[in-house]
């Protein structure tokens, strides 16, 4: 056998137990606890005495301790009763796809060094602007690290968009203040963006949310009216699909017709609620997505692939040239068809990103997926029946598989909240996080966040519900 069939059989046999060890994950990981608790010092001692780097430490050796530390220490966000941020497993399939991309090491950058790597992504991008109601002819898309990246991207596209001159003046040439509109429930990312771009967080307007949590159309369309007498200028209302904390979805529709009607770039953060738009059964809450101007969708939130994956779809293709085009003397001119990456997006020296969501989509098919995105809503609606047969109340309201709730013997007081929620955790069956709800009462927070998660995996959480209020002062 030759040295390079060798390297082959070797390379098939690692990529076999990549798949296997993928797919008996969530089996093993459901008799297992969720958490050990943060040491510090344990890891701290087990790196500097095991690793001093002054000596080669053999492969397989060093995958299995690698692999004991992230199991011992970490907290296992796979896991089937794992209810809270969107971690999801990913699937089997796209921990083949990312080692195949790491082998490989394609520079998605530009389209000289990957036009198939390209092909794909745009191909696999095409085919979900048609899922958001974009032409796939006339959109243009791109993947991204996740949805910060995407929300920066977007903000800064509508600020060039808006006002020519920025991109290369920047906004001191403007003659006021540029305004963007967020509810008070978006994504905290979008501060972090306003501060990125060089607006400043002062030039983002939180607008009120409605007891529902979504955004209050009539308190936004006041707010952008006084600011235009106050000679400030309003370029970008953000709405979200599906809000991090309570599942919340902005009227998208209204929205649009008031960015119409005011002249504003549309951007829609759906960069978790976006999975809805796989099922036809559930894209209808989230119509007027299709007439946004921009939207952030991650596949890494409930598309169940590895991070980071977020996407940026823009229904114009000429929106991204004037904030990212340059002129290189090194990078060799691309003469076929399609746009350089580099040239319209913020990144330059880029991932093969979209190889994990081609090969699930692939291997699902589009009606695999929504039966996927569908059974979580279905696990969420059986939580929320479950909840109340044993007393509890749940406030939020969302067609989204997030469940926030709570009891009468404990209602919304904060830290009641926070102590039920550190009881959960420690005990380690379970991990659910506490939420602040719109008007300002808590509530302990389920996201059904794995694919696996099933009937079995509520009755445990019920459980650890009843014996965790079981020992407080003022039990249900």
């Amino acid at each position: 056998m030759t040295n390079s069939t060798a390297e082959r059989a070797r390379l098939e046999q690692t990529l076999l137990a990549l798949e296997h060890a993928a797919a008996s994950r969530l089996k093993q990981a459901r008799g297992q606890s969720l958490v050990t608790g943060p040491d510090t010092e344990a890891i701290r001692h087990h790196l500097q005495t095991g690793y001093d780097f002054a000596e080669a430490i053999p492969t397989a050796t060093l995958v299995s301790d690698v692999l004991a530390m992230l199991t011992r220490w970490d907290l296992d966000s796979t896991h089937p009763r794992y209810f809270g941020l969107f971690n999801p497993p990913a699937l089997p399939v796209t921990v083949i796809a990312d080692a195949l991309v790491a082998m490989l090491n394609p520079q998605v950058g530009t389209r000289t060094h990957a036009p198939a790597a390209n092909e794909i992504e745009q191909h696999v991008l095409r085919h979900l602007a048609e899922r958001i109601g974009f032409s796939a002819d006339e959109c243009a898309a791109h993947f991204t690290s996740g949805g910060q990246e995407a929300n920066a991207t977007a903000m800064a596209t509508a600020l060039a968009h808006h006002f020519p001159s920025v991109p290369d003046s920047g906004v001191r040439t403007l003659d006021g203040q540029p305004r963007l509109y967020v509810s008070e429930h978006a994504h905290h990312s979008l501060g972090k963006a306003a501060k990125f771009t060089g607006l400043g967080a002062q030039a983002v307007r939180e607008v009120p949310a409605l007891a529902t949590g979504a955004m209050d159309v009539a308190a936004l369309e006041a707010r952008i009216t006084a600011d235009r007498g106050a000679g400030d200028l309003p370029f970008l209302v953000v709405a979200t699909a599906g809000t991090t904390g309570i599942g919340s979805i902005d009227p998208l529709g209204a929205l649009a017709e008031l960015a119409a009607r005011e002249h504003l770039w549309l951007h829609v953060d759906a960069a978790w609620g976006g999975g809805a738009l796989m099922s036809d059964k559930l894209r209808v809450y989230l119509d007027g997505i299709e007439r946004a101007d921009s939207v952030t969708w991650d596949a890494h939130k409930w598309l169940d692939v590895p991070m980071g994956a977020g996407m940026l779809f823009y229904q114009r293709a000429a929106s991204t040239g004037a904030v990212f085009r340059v002129s290189t003397g090194y990078v060799p001119e691309f003469e076929g068809d399609g746009s350089e990456p580099y040239l319209e997006t913020f990144q330059w020296s880029r991932r093969f990103i979209g190889l994990k969501l081609f090969m699930a989509l692939a291997s699902l098919s589009t009606d695999g997926y929504a039966r996927l995105v569908e059974h979580q809503c279905a696990v969420a609606e059986e939580l929320r029946a479950r909840l109340r047969e044993e007393g509890w109340q749940i406030v939020n309201d969302t067609p989204l598989p997030l469940v926030c709730f709570t009891h009468e013997g404990i209602g919304g007081d904060p830290e009641a909240i926070q102590l039920l929620v550190e009881a959960l955790q420690a005990r380690g069956q379970v991990w659910v996080s506490r939420v602040l709800m719109p008007d300002g009462q808590a509530a302990v927070r389920a996201s059904i966040t794995s694919y696996a998660t099933d009937g079995n995996d509520l009755q445990v959480l019920l459980d650890e519900l009843r014996a965790c209020t079981a020992t407080t002062e003022q039990p249900p």
